[in-house]
């Protein structure tokens, strides 16, 4: 591999390095995604986004592939999708406002917001509706309906329990909801986000046998009908300063268990984020920052030239 140009950008914390595949092609993005993601010998990130042409037909007028740290691919993040309209509108490589971008949620539409300085600073997502149904997040536990929502799920929750154990478990409530937004994602409530030791759950709850394609965990607390707390531990990168995907996962589980209002604030370790859901099949929107960090160019034996 070649010398290749790379932005580091981060939406709430949430950071990826980003590479322009309409210039540059990455043959094994997989293996660059571990390489740069690694914060000791590595640019530091929480994964790798390639920013594309769309594939013909796609209606799109860009393409995000995102790689976790580890090098696995997930279908979508909401915060790298915010980055990647930025990304795309600052550099010239596109400029409709809503930007539609291609994910492996489908086709996203992104109305964008500039700042002061005339670049990209805000981004509201339509995010699609949910998927609820357990056989499509997915998920598989006795006695759980693959064509039902797992919603406020006592069973589930016990079976998830009797895996971490009651010490690991701790405040957490002994239910469970299960919504996927692009990417599959556990909620689990809890009075205070911070008494959960969520590097140790995590980890044993990503990787459970109920979720064949792995899951992202959330342990939330409600501090008011408008207002949630949350923190994340992401399935390939461990725990994360915001995850937007999840975040709206959360507004979903909210509503769905009477937890919160149709609008809700979500406060994440990185910032805040707006969620909105009107209910059944309406999309999820989601508002929040996108920001660049710097730019650099990443030599084929990991050393960084950064500007």
């Amino acid at each position: 591999m070649s010398a290749l140009p790379f932005t580091k950008m981060h939406g709430l914390g949430n950071d990826y390095v980003y590479v322009d595949g309409f210039v540059h092609q990455v043959e094994d993005p997989a293996a660059l995604a571990r390489q740069v993601s690694d914060r000791h010998r590595g640019i530091g990130s929480d994964g790798l986004i390639l920013v594309m042409p769309p594939e013909p037909d796609a209606g799109a007028h860009v393409r995000m592939r995102m790689f976790n740290a580890d090098g696995s691919e997930s279908e979508m993040c909401g915060n790298g999708v915010r980055c990647v309209c930025k990304f795309a509108i600052d550099r010239g490589l596109a400029g409709a406002n809503p930007l539609r971008v291609q994910t492996g949620r489908g086709v996203l539409s992104l109305d964008w917001r500039l700042g002061s300085d005339d670049q990209v600073d805000s981004v509201r997502v339509d995010m699609g509706a949910p998927i609820l149904p357990s056989a499509r997040i997915p998920a598989r536990v006795d006695g759980l309906d693959p064509a039902a929502a797992a919603v406020g799920h006592a069973g589930l929750a016990r079976t998830l329990r009797d895996t971490v154990g009651d010490v690991g478990w701790g405040a957490i409530e002994p239910v469970a909801t299960l919504v996927s937004t692009g990417n599959p994602h556990l909620v689990l409530w809890c009075p205070s986000v911070a008494s959960i030791e969520l590097d140790v759950i995590g980890p044993v709850l990503e990787r459970h046998e109920a979720f064949p394609s792995r899951i992202n965990v959330h342990v939330v607390e409600v501090i008011d009908p408008g207002q949630v707390r949350m923190r994340t531990w992401e399935r390939g990168s461990g725990i994360t300063q915001a995850c937007g995907t999840g975040a709206c996962a959360v507004a979903v589980a909210g509503v769905l268990e009477g937890r919160t209002r149709h609008a809700v604030k979500a406060a994440l370790p990185g910032g805040m984020l707006s969620l909105e859901w009107g209910g059944g099949a309406s999309s999820v929107f989601m508002t929040g920052p996108a920001t660049t960090v710097f730019e650099g160019i990443w030599q084929p034996s990991g050393a960084v030239v950064g500007s």
